[in-house]
């Protein structure tokens, strides 16, 4: 990574911690109003979703020790820093919330076979105050949440909170205005299953990170298409392609070149580097220059 890209990422990593630390205040002031709303109107489903936040608020808290941690410099034992751990912030932040969504459900059942009376009207009130707030957070984070998946995981968190408020207003409403007590139960299957699609994915991408696995906006048969049609590259094999951590994928390939000057092959893989920067985003490479005609059969490295 050139020092321009470690500057603007660090950039970007402060950025994020100062959205996170905001989020992360929103979280815990509304939980502590929920337990005392949830407390004075008898109201489980404020409880629950002052639970929920508890949790969301320690996933916040991950993640801004994530991003920290991650912007520490690499060391000669970590060659390439401390990235990963905001990948594995990410998969335990999904993993959470696949067991939030599963409590949930498990909750929503026990109020089909337990329906509650609720005092409506305070917990309208809370709930209101506490969906303004959420979605104070979800605008905060929207931005942050497109280039880094472990912001994208605080992100859902809060989503889901929202999810949540919108969910106990509705109930709230029907509940003052028909008694009906069983729509709090139905609305909550629903959060569950938004919470659990979200966390589902973040599970999966993270996985697939670890894995090293091809990044999903990358074809490698578009890439060896890319280099092979660079003056001087006669063949690409050996090639591999994984992200570090969000944003900042990697390279790896042989290239067969011409017989030709240093200088010139020095050209190539500038070029090479330029157009996987240009078209694929991929800024870290290991390229290994190859020449069949070659009396000694030149291999290089850059």
């Amino acid at each position: 990574m050139s020092s321009h890209q470690h500057n603007r990422a660090n950039r970007a990593g402060a950025t994020d911690s100062s959205r996170l630390r905001i989020a992360l205040v929103i979280v815990l002031v509304i939980m502590v109003a929920e337990v005392i709303g949830g407390l004075l109107s008898n109201s489980l489903a404020l409880l629950g979703d002052a639970g929920h936040m508890l949790v969301d608020a320690l996933a916040l808290g991950l993640s801004l020790f994530a991003i920290t941690i991650a912007r520490r410099p690499a060391t000669p034992d970590k060659t390439y820093g401390y990235h990963r751990v905001e990948i594995m912030a990410a998969l335990a932040n999904g993993t959470i919330l696949v067991l939030v969504s599963l409590y949930i459900f498990y909750e929503a059942y026990q109020r089909f076979q337990e329906p509650r009376v609720v005092q409506a009207p305070l917990m309208l009130l809370v709930a209101g105050i506490g969906l303004v707030a959420n979605l104070a957070g979800v605008l905060l984070l929207r931005r942050a949440s497109h280039h880094s998946l472990n912001v994208r995981a605080a992100f859902w968190h809060v989503v889901g909170d929202t999810f949540s408020s919108v969910g106990v207003i509705i109930a709230g409403i029907i509940i003052a205005v028909t008694g009906w007590v069983y729509v709090d139960p139905i609305i909550a299957i629903f959060i569950g299953g938004v919470i659990l699609w979200g966390a589902v994915r973040l599970v999966k991408e993270s996985v697939d990170i670890l894995l090293e696995a091809v990044p999903k906006h990358i074809q490698v048969d578009r890439v060896i298409e890319t280099i092979k049609n660079i003056s001087g590259v006669e063949d690409v094999h050996d090639i591999h392609i994984w992200t570090i951590t969000s944003g900042m994928h990697a390279l790896s390939a042989h290239l067969v070149i011409e017989d030709q000057t240093v200088s010139r092959s020095t050209e190539i893989v500038e070029t090479v580097n330029h157009d996987l920067a240009r078209y694929f985003n991929i800024t870290h490479t290991t390229l290994q220059l190859e020449c069949e005609s070659c009396p000694t059969g030149l291999v290089c490295e850059y």
